[in-house]
């Protein structure tokens, strides 16, 4: 009986541990998702220059290299469900606004980005998650008309 006891004992002990410690790796991994979105959201809804968009791009680029964020042939980043990160730039010609792609702006080079545009000021329009991970997963900025 009294072993029976104490097997008990250690199989709710060892239970109890194996909770506290996933929630607390839970936990953590939930501060870093919120310190690394909260690198995004900063912008939502305010007004930045053309260079602080061209460092966000740059950002964005080398995340997804680190994560390991697979490339179509043209060299555009594939979504994935977790961790992918896309920017999208909105740019005023005479009539409408053109959506370029963060990758379009790496390939023309960020040099000329900033050069054209680092006066100019842009809006994040909006930010989307990914619905499993709730990780930044693309946002958009807007030129703001002059």
């Amino acid at each position: 009986m009294k072993k029976t006891l104490i097997i008990f004992g250690i199989l709710f002990l060892t239970i109890v541990i194996v909770i506290s410690v996933s929630l607390t790796k839970n936990k953590e991994n939930l501060m870093v998702i919120q310190k690394e979105n909260a690198e995004y959201e900063k912008y939502k809804e305010g007004q930045v220059f053309g260079t602080q968009v061209a460092s966000l791009i740059n950002k964005a680029t080398n995340e997804n290299l680190k994560n390991e964020i697979k490339q179509d042939e043209k060299g555009f980043f594939i979504e994935n469900e977790t961790n992918s990160v896309k920017i999208e730039i909105k740019l005023q010609n005479e009539k409408d606004l053109k959506t370029y792609q963060m990758e379009t702006i790496q390939k023309v080079g960020t040099d000329g980005f900033i050069k054209n545009f680092n006066l100019i000021l842009f809006k994040c329009t909006n930010i989307e998650y990914h619905e499993q991970t709730k990780r930044v997963s693309k946002v958009v900025f807007e030129q703001i008309e002059e």
